[in-house]
């Protein structure tokens, strides 16, 4: 058996008797696990022939959408070229990596003057209506769901002390004086922090930003005579419907202030994401105000367990060994767990809004078993990585044959 050796000192591994080094090229075979050395010719997958049939047989059959998680034209593209039949989860805040808005961000954040955080907003919208009426272009009238600004802040703030200068450059202050107000920011544990809906109340601006964005490459989209867009936001990580009901009444406010084409305003849905059990337990309360969830059950199995999912590698596979979890719940869904959340929630949201429509955004929506789970609750469609939407099609074909 092959094993991983990582020297850090050294800053080298070793692997099947090979040594690498820090900015050596290797290949991996995602689907055997294969590590080559070199950079090998690579080709973009292609679904036709026999297999393009099959996949067109199953969906025949399937009552069950699939879309897929993606917010780049690349990934758009590969979605599509592999039956995606929407975007069932486009990550705004992937949009923020590129250094010119990271620092735009990084003044919004940290700017405790009214002004200064304007200005920082007009040039992120600037940037993100580009981004979103290509985004639109290419679905072609197909749902596009964004979901709000969600990481925690922390991951979008300046660590480096040339970072540091710059901002404090840029807001007319002293490093000491940034570094201040980064200490006073700080979260022990941030992925229960301040994310989410929790960043669109305390920082309404950027909640502002993202919905003038939006709706700017909806219309952008159809100016240059696209089909009418099938926008779709969704605010993530609630726990309350009051906070659902506060993001809402911004949301539509900005809605109507767009003047909207009639079908594209037709068109527009305001939904939440399930992925706290205080959600799940609340959700007849929180259906009367959405139109829909989409259940992000990565976030869900987390808190659901008490897990961190970037820690759990450290301890699940001791505890799979010693036969005490019989699968990793980050891989294939706890049924009887997180499973069961999801059923109260179905039904309580169900029940008070008949309307109600359910999706289903987390990883688990491109392994077979956990689909086959899925295909017993009343879901509307799953939303999965590029890669794994032929999976989803035909197994969710083959759990309604």
């Amino acid at each position: 058996v092959r094993t991983l050796s990582v020297d850090a000192a050294e800053m080298t591994c070793s692997i099947g008797g090979e040594t690498f080094h820090a900015g050596d090229r290797i290949t991996i075979d995602g689907t055997d696990g294969r590590v080559y050395r070199g950079a090998l010719p690579l080709s973009q997958p292609h679904i036709g022939g026999a297999i393009g049939k099959l996949l067109d047989w199953s969906d025949a059959s399937r009552r069950i959408g699939v879309r897929a998680n993606a917010e780049t034209l690349d990934a758009i593209a590969t979605a599509k070229s592999f039956g995606a039949e929407g975007i069932g989860l486009a990550r705004s805040e992937h949009m923020f990596f590129s250094e010119e808005r990271l620092v735009a961000l990084r003044r919004l954040i940290l700017s405790e003057d009214e002004d200064d955080r304007r200005r920082a907003l007009t040039g992120l919208v600037d940037f993100q209506t580009g981004d979103y009426s290509a985004m639109f272009a290419a679905m072609a009238g197909k749902p596009v769901c964004v979901r709000l600004f969600d990481p925690p802040l922390h991951e979008f703030l300046p660590r480096s002390d040339d970072d540091l200068g710059e901002i404090a450059a840029s807001l007319g202050l002293a490093t000491r004086a940034l570094k201040q107000r980064l200490e006073r920011i700080e979260e022990v544990n941030p992925m229960l922090g301040h994310r989410g809906v929790r960043v669109a109340v305390t920082y309404p601006e950027i909640l502002e930003m993202q919905m003038q964005a939006l709706l700017a490459g909806v219309r952008e989209a159809i100016r240059a005579g696209n089909e009418p867009v099938g926008l779709e936001v969704m605010v993530p990580f609630v726990s309350t419907v009051s906070e659902v009901i506060w993001v809402r009444e911004r949301v539509l406010a900005a809605v109507e202030a767009a003047a909207l084409p009639p079908e594209a305003r037709e068109k527009f849905q305001f939904g939440t994401m399930i992925e706290l059990p205080r959600a799940c337990l609340r959700a007849g309360d929180i259906a009367a105000s959405v139109d829909f969830f989409s259940f992000g059950t990565n976030d869900l199995t987390q808190t659901a367990y008490g897990i961190s999912r970037d820690d759990a590698p450290a301890f699940l596979a001791a505890y799979q060994r010693k036969g005490l979890y019989d699968l990793d719940p980050f891989v294939t869904l706890d049924e009887r767990g997180v499973g069961e959340l999801m059923a109260i929630a179905i039904e309580r949201g169900k029940r008070a809004n008949p309307g109600l429509r359910i999706g289903i955004c987390g990883e688990h929506a491109g392994d077979p078993e956990s689909l086959r789970f899925f295909a017993g609750l009343d879901v509307d469609y799953v939303s999965c990585s590029p890669y794994r939407v032929p999976v989803a099609r035909l197994t969710l074909a083959q759990a309604a044959g």
